[in-house]
């Protein structure tokens, strides 16, 4: 089973995250199949979610299930993307 999830970087308390691609059997911080995003929680509103759309509906249209937290960054970002 393929998943949108998160994967993290940067150091302690300074979090980084991509949106990855990856099998659902493979560990949080394992080899993605594919990278489409960034998001960034400490930086101010506008700049925290960067994903692409596109092939994020092309991950979820061929079977990819987004994780919790993911599926909540596609609704924030489609709504950035509305408001441009």
């Amino acid at each position: 089973m393929v998943r949108i999830r998160l994967k993290r970087f940067g150091t302690q308390k300074r979090p980084f995250y991509r949106v990855v691609v990856m099998d659902a059997r493979k560990p949080r911080d394992g080899k993605c199949i594919e990278e489409i995003g960034t998001y960034m929680p400490i930086e101010p509103k506008g700049k925290r979610v960067s994903i692409k759309l596109d092939r994020a509906n092309y991950w979820i249209s061929v079977g990819a299930q987004p994780s919790d937290t993911v599926a909540k960054l596609l609704k924030v970002q489609e709504t950035q993307q509305d408001a441009e």
